[in-house]
């Protein structure tokens, strides 16, 4: 197998997100969880993407992680490899987007790094190297609460300059708008002034297609959904590049189907309450999560005699307030890890109850599930909302099962139930 793309994600909703978009623009995908082992059989396809749970973790962690995914990457022929990222940068001060990005940089030996979060089909797009989430920045979004990495700063150059080795230059969008040769011309003067990453403007798709353009040429670059979608366009004229995956035309799963929610977001909150009308629902108390195990074995109980009439849900989300209550008895990472790994031992009791279509919101609540699941990888189908595909399991040992892995702040009010439809 030789890749025209390889993808590092540094969560899994994330990366079911780029895989989504790759697979949309025309190149066939598979999702991974983790680095492959050497022996598991992946079909013949255009892009992986590796989905690693690193967002939060010790930064030499995701660091080594990441140059790991990246050492199988370029070992199947991978040219060119997206560390793909948050399309809200969520990083702290200590990384990990910063460190990641300076080592794989170092490891490919480029002399400047394009990085752009933007992604203007989920509203998220650079302007002056500031983020912006709809029509506020990014420090002015329910991003400025998020439990883990809050967004307290819109100007990506400052963001990144404080967490990398690398002096951050920008790359404004009126050079972007008069095309690559534009572009190529100001990394080559940012690179002659000793900068080594530089962050891009982009509003619109077609400044993501310029950036792709010029992207590509290098070994590695760090960015959202959405400058994946730039590599794609580029890469999806060569003879190479198929279209799509088999996951579509593949036979129906059926089962019993549940929901589980972790996000926090203001977004999923919505969700939750809509699902209220369509399925039974299950809110738990995050204080009794931390607190031991019987709140999970309360949940599983509650929802295992309910799965033969329909998908039921799950969820362990809390506004603001009630997680910041939570976390200041705890702390932000023991509460966390604790909620999230009781959310992971909640989904494979279900599992193993005969839950074979599993949808999943928020990233860490993702990841711990994916991982409690040992499951390798995916192969990317329909799209729900945008940057969230369904996912059908490879090689699980639970056997045939449909995923999808949302972000907090993904889908529209009605996503548990429009995921439920397409997950047949």
């Amino acid at each position: 197998m030789t890749l025209a793309l390889g993808c590092i994600a540094d969560d899994y909703t994330g990366a079911s997100d780029l895989a989504n978009t790759l697979t949309r623009n025309g190149l066939r995908t598979v999702q991974t969880i983790g680095v492959p082992r050497g022996d598991l059989a992946l079909p013949d396809v255009d892009a992986v993407v590796v989905s690693l749970k690193s967002r939060s973790i010790v930064a030499a962690d995701a660091v080594a992680k990441s140059r790991a995914a990246e050492r199988w990457l370029r070992g199947r022929g991978a040219g060119h490899v997206l560390f793909k990222v948050c399309s809200t940068f969520d990083s702290t001060d200590a990384g990990n987007i910063g460190p990641v990005m300076d080592a794989l940089q170092a490891d490919a030996g480029d002399a400047i790094v394009l990085v752009t979060p933007a992604f203007p089909g989920t509203a998220r797009t650079v302007y002056k190297g500031n983020l912006f989430v709809g029509d506020v920045p990014l420090n002015e979004s329910p991003l400025k609460d998020h439990p883990l990495n809050p967004m307290h700063d819109a100007d990506l150059v400052r963001v990144l300059s404080r967490q990398s080795r690398s002096r951050v230059g920008l790359v404004d969008l009126g050079t972007v708008a008069q095309g690559p040769a534009a572009i190529q011309a100001r990394l080559a003067e940012l690179a002659g002034q000793g900068i080594r990453a530089a962050i891009v403007d982009a509003v619109f798709d077609r400044d993501l297609e310029t950036i792709g353009a010029v992207a590509i040429a290098h070994r590695v670059s760090v960015g959202a959904s959405g400058l994946g979608l730039g590599l794609a366009r580029a890469l999806a004229t060569s003879p190479a590049a198929a279209h799509g995956t088999d996951a579509e035309a593949a036979p129906p799963v059926g089962g019993a189907a549940a929901c589980l929610a972790g996000s926090c977001s203001q977004a999923t909150l919505g969700q939750i309450a809509e699902a209220e009308a369509r399925m039974p629902v299950l809110r738990l108390d995050p204080e009794a999560l931390v607190a031991g195990p019987d709140e999970a074995s309360r949940a599983v109980g509650w929802a295992v005699p309910k799965l033969a009439g329909g998908p039921v849900l799950i969820a362990s989300s809390g506004t603001p307030e009630q997680v910041a209550v939570v976390q200041q008895r705890h702390g932000r990472e023991a509460a966390g890890h604790a909620i999230e790994q009781a959310m992971a031992g909640i989904a494979e009791r279900l599992v193993a109850a005969g839950v074979r279509r599993l949808v999943v919101a928020g990233g860490e609540t993702s990841g711990a599930v994916v991982d409690r699941l040992a499951i390798p990888g995916f192969l990317v189908g329909a799209e729900i909302a945008p940057g969230v595909p369904v996912l059908r399991a490879v090689a699980a040992r639970q056997g045939e099962m449909l995923l999808a892995l949302k972000s907090g702040n993904f889908g529209g009010s009605a996503f548990f139930s429009d995921a439920l439809c397409l997950m047949r």
